[in-house]
């Protein structure tokens, strides 16, 4: 390993950061990671533990205005704007709109699919690192639809996902049961992406944080970044709550707090919050799951972990905030019987956890150098591939300090591309 790089400093302490630093630091960079939470709990814990090739297509695709058209005046719908009179979300809409359309998503799939693919590569690579075990099984996903339909949606899909050489298979209902046999479903059928797969979060994240504890990185928690010491077209310190850090490099991973960094920086990445929310439960012995689920009419996601089944779901734009809105977690927990009619799923009370997906207007994450200040990089707005793209972010990072060429074709992630 090489030594002596110069320091890093990574703010932001979700997936994207965490993978930026495990690869920064085998290349002998010192590595700071400054967090303005603490280390328990961020988008990257209490997510559905997804690994989505799958998820070619991005958010701002064509349909999803129309659909979103009528899902955001019923508070339980999957997705749902709260009203505000926020400039930020009035330009995001208008952004959004421009970009959905079939010729962006066709621009842009193979570039998705690169990154998802890779990054599902380096978890294997990941999982095999002395330290690390969490759960990861490359066993599939099941896109599950009831209607005729999302059936027709989904078929058309899955051909364009053949067409881009991903591994899916049609099934019919006798076959998506063969797949689940302790479990009653019922379904039309299902889309099956063998492509993917399934971790448990919160083990991958604290095995993250010990395997760079153990190499010498320092985190510095509730430290929140106040500005930059700039000169000539770099950043010389990065100011906190905390005191100064200086900085031969800076990352910025800062998921849905991202526009409030960058605006410090001079740079425009236009993005919205998009809540979530998330629970575990506890099914009988004899009625567990396999595969990990998308509930498509119902825009949930089922995954088998730690024991358990996390059910997540929901899409709700507007200003953060720390509160829970019930009917957001009631549409999640009476969608569940629809397709799994013996689990009686009772609405969780306490045990609701939510975070914010980081939803930049055009669905495409911004990853790369920033033109205006050489020695910053951006690795966020994963949106609902977050967790997914998390090592291919810190690799790409990795690559991009190294002046190695990025192992996939990033140029459309950008982070200058609104600027």
């Amino acid at each position: 390993m090489e030594t002596n790089k110069g320091t890093v400093v990574v703010i932001g302490a979700g997936i994207a950061g965490l993978s930026s630093a495990f690869y920064l630091v085998q290349e002998g960079w010192k590595v700071v990671v400054l967090e303005k939470n603490t280390l328990e709990d961020n988008c990257s814990y209490g997510n559905a533990g997804m690994i989505v090739p799958s998820h070619f297509t991005p958010l701002a695709a064509p349909g999803i205005v129309a659909q979103g058209i009528k899902w955001m005046f019923d508070s339980k719908s999957p997705f749902y704007v709260r009203p505000n009179l926020s400039w930020n979300l009035v330009d995001w809409g208008l952004k959004f709109l421009k970009h959905a359309n079939k010729a962006h998503v066709d621009r842009h799939a193979e570039a998705i699919r690169d990154l998802n693919l890779y990054s599902s590569g380096l978890y294997n690579g990941l999982a095999e690192t002395p330290g690390f075990d969490f759960e990861l099984e490359q066993t599939g996903i099941m896109m599950l639809y009831k209607s005729k339909e999302v059936q027709h949606e989904e078929i058309e899909l899955a051909k364009r996902a053949q067409d881009l050489n991903l591994d899916v298979d049609i099934l019919n209902a006798q076959e998506v049961q063969a797949l689940e046999p302790q479990l009653k479903l019922d379904v039309l059928g299902a889309a099956f992406y063998k492509c993917d797969g399934k971790l448990y979060p919160p083990k991958l994240m604290q095995q993250l944080i010990d395997f760079l504890k153990a190499r010498g990185v320092a985190f510095h928690t509730q430290t929140a970044v106040t500005s930059f010491v700039r000169s000539s077209q770099k950043v010389k310190e990065v100011l906190t709550t905390k005191g100064s850090f200086a900085a031969d490099e800076v990352i910025v991973t800062a998921g849905a707090y991202l526009p409030q960094l960058t605006s410090k920086l001079a740079l425009k990445t236009p993005l919205m919050p998009g809540k979530g929310y998330s629970f575990m439960y506890s099914p009988e012995e004899n009625k567990t799951l396999k595969h990990a689920a998308l509930l498509l009419e119902a825009r949930v996601a089922v995954t088998p972990m730690n024991g358990q089944i996390r059910f997540s779901g929901t899409m709700e734009l507007g200003s953060a905030n720390d509160a829970i809105y019930s009917n957001r977690v009631k549409g999640i927990v009476e969608s569940i019987p629809k397709y799994f009619p013996e689990l009686d799923v009772a609405y969780p009370e306490d045990k609701i956890w939510f975070g914010y997906r980081p939803c930049p207007p055009d669905g495409l994450p911004y990853l790369g150098r920033m033109a205006k200040l050489s020695n910053v990089t951006i690795a966020a707005g994963g949106g609902m591939m977050g967790l997914s793209l998390g090592p291919a972010f810190g690799k790409a990072v990795a690559d991009i300090l190294a002046g190695r060429k990025t192992e996939t074709d990033i140029s459309a992630f950008s982070p200058d591309r609104f600027d």
